[in-house]
């Protein structure tokens, strides 16, 4: 047990009177700065113009928050959300009502990446008919962001104790302090899916897709390039490897709702199925395109 790594972190950063901030938030920010700025250059770059750089931020907040909430409530509790108005309307607001009638405000307890996904696209199509840009300029270099933002959250998830992996007596196993990881009211060392996901996603983003846009770059930009933004290259390369990626690592984790202990794949990798074929598919387009 000596050799694990004791994992108890406060979930709090810093506390400014009585409003406390947590390092989920903190670290869910710092994802999105990232992102904003990796888009912002890579805006200036191919010569988009400021004016219509602006609102991207704006729409994508939106949609990766509505996405990732609404995706939560209904993949993996629908019955508590949808199944009364109390629920609805903790689906909608960052408060639960406590058993005195009041109500007390927690933030969004429960997020899913696949919901936030389909929210970004769903906000990508909004902004794109807005501000008259090709769609797949504006996907391919979100794409290239989204790695690094992925990579923020998963580490939130792990400073929060939540989203854990299965028992394992591996050498770099974690024991987590927090209720789900109790076995027979003891804490036991499990997998730090959380942290696997994070190392993952931040080596896409830097030794995957930064790599191609910088052959891109020496290439002058070159449209026919078989990376070339505007292509869905990048679309499509960050989707099936985040996804392929998640549908094993699932394999590792505790599931996270009742239900899934009997299927065969949990909600998570059948979620992942489509997007790692959307994905292939992005990719294969690109390089047809490139090839014609």
């Amino acid at each position: 047990m000596l050799c694990y790594i004791d994992w108890n972190p406060s979930p709090e950063a810093f506390a400014i009177g009585t409003y406390s901030v947590r390092w989920y938030s903190l670290l869910w920010c710092l994802g999105l700065l990232l992102a904003y700025v990796i888009v912002q250059r890579l805006y200036k770059q191919q010569k988009l113009g400021e004016e219509k750089f602006e609102p991207l931020f704006i729409y994508c907040f939106l949609g990766v928050l509505i996405g990732a909430r609404l995706g939560h409530c209904i993949f993996y509790e629908p019955a508590y959300y949808l199944g009364s108005m109390k629920g609805f309307w903790e689906m909608l607001i960052p408060f639960h009502q406590m058993p005195d009638g009041s109500w007390k405000f927690t933030g969004y307890e429960g997020l899913a990446s696949h919901g936030g996904a389909l929210g970004l696209i769903v906000a990508m199509v909004l902004y794109w008919r807005k501000m008259k840009i090709r769609p797949w300029i504006v996907m391919d270099n979100i794409a290239i962001a989204v790695p690094f933002t992925a990579c923020c959250i998963r580490l939130g998830n792990l400073m929060n104790s939540e989203i854990i992996g299965k028992t394992t007596d591996v050498a770099w196993a974690f024991i987590f302090h927090c209720r789900e990881s109790l076995v027979n009211g003891e804490a036991v060392p499990r997998h730090a899916s959380q942290l696997y996901e994070a190392i993952a996603y931040f080596i896409i983003g830097l030794a995957g897709v930064m790599i191609y846009y910088r052959w891109y770059k020496s290439q002058s930009m070159a449209e026919k390039s078989p990376v070339a933004v505007g292509t869905g290259f990048y679309f499509g390369f960050c989707l099936t490897t985040i996804f392929i990626f998640r549908f094993f690592v699932e394999f590792l984790k505790k599931e996270q709702v009742d239900f899934e202990q009997d299927m065969a794949l949990d909600m998570g990798q059948l979620l992942s199925i489509p997007f790692v074929l959307f994905g292939c598919w992005f990719m294969y387009r690109a390089k047809q395109k490139a090839a014609s």
